[in-house]
């Protein structure tokens, strides 16, 4: 069996690594990263020349790239794996999309005799080079039976969540609690140094109880560093807000929370903070205090 990997950005390069060391034969290509491209490749895999080469050679194509447009250029644009895919090959799209449009791509493979699995993922950069990551799957349980394996080879938890698009879904709510738990995380570090006690002892108390978290214990360390190198960016998360927007306009349910969030990134956005970690959030508060958060 060969798998085929196309996008080796910050998730998507030590995801294929990790595949590697599990012993699979890998084919990978990233036209916007040549050099992600040689440095797997340098590990094990083959180079391959284009989508077109991948879809050709693969079993099993897993596109791990940033939103709908970019899966659907992959896999349908004029260089995309799908043309060349035989009948009986899967997709697993490990991208954060809109559940509709993972449903629309799904329509379109299955015209050609091609399964797919959306199996987006969480966990960030750190989780990603350990292969420590949580999947949400979505789609047919015998397919899912069939790649059970190779997702866990990149992760510690795989658990299908229903039909296809259910694991979009199931990120979208991910990424709502992420977003709401590290700016109430901000805010409360934040406001407990303007009252004159130290973050790294509101830290080192409150993760223990109730209120600690992986976000916590991740995050807090990074916003009293004031490092706010990416392992997930604010943009990337704006994305993944403006999908929940939509998911939940088609049935009407309510997010205020996430709202305000969202609205919080584009500030920072605009801001120029769209690159840094979404523990960034901590400077939407620095701005309108004037006061920076120290250990």
């Amino acid at each position: 069996m060969k798998i085929g990997f196309i996008g080796l950005g910050i998730m998507g390069k030590p995801m294929a690594k990790n595949l590697l060391k599990a012993g699979y034969d890998l084919i990978v290509a990233d036209k916007f990263a040549p050099a992600a491209v040689e440095e797997v490749a340098a590990c094990g895999a083959t180079a391959g020349a284009s989508n077109m080469d991948v879809g050709a050679q693969s079993d099993i194509v897993i596109t791990m790239v940033p939103n709908s447009p970019e899966v659907k250029e992959a896999l349908f644009g004029e260089d995309g794996a799908a043309k060349t895919m035989k009948k009986g090959t899967v997709v697993l799209d490990c991208s954060s999309i809109n559940p509709i449009a993972s449903r629309e791509i799904a329509a379109e493979l299955e015209k050609l005799g091609v399964e797919m699995l959306d199996a987006p993922v969480s966990g960030g950069e750190p989780k990603a080079i350990d292969g420590t990551l949580a999947f949400m799957v979505g789609g047919k349980q015998e397919i899912f039976d069939r790649c059970k394996d190779i997702l866990g080879s990149m992760g510690s938890s795989v658990v299908r969540c229903g039909d296809i698009g259910a694991g979009n879904v199931t990120k979208l709510c991910n990424q709502i609690i992420v977003a709401v738990n590290i700016a109430g995380l901000a805010e409360a570090m934040q406001m407990g140094q303007m009252c004159g006690v130290e973050p790294q002892k509101i830290f080192d108390a409150i993760k223990g109880g109730l209120a600690g978290s992986t976000v916590m214990n991740a995050k807090a360390p990074m916003m009293m560093d004031q490092n706010f190198k990416p392992g997930f960016r604010i943009n990337l998360h704006i994305k993944d807000l403006n999908n929940v927007v939509d998911a939940a306009k088609t049935v009407d349910a309510p997010i205020p929370l996430t709202q305000s969030v969202l609205e919080m990134m584009k500030i920072l956005h605009r801001d120029g903070d769209g690159a840094c970690d979404h523990s960034a959030l901590l400077k939407y508060y620095q701005k309108l205090t004037g006061e920076v958060l120290h250990h």
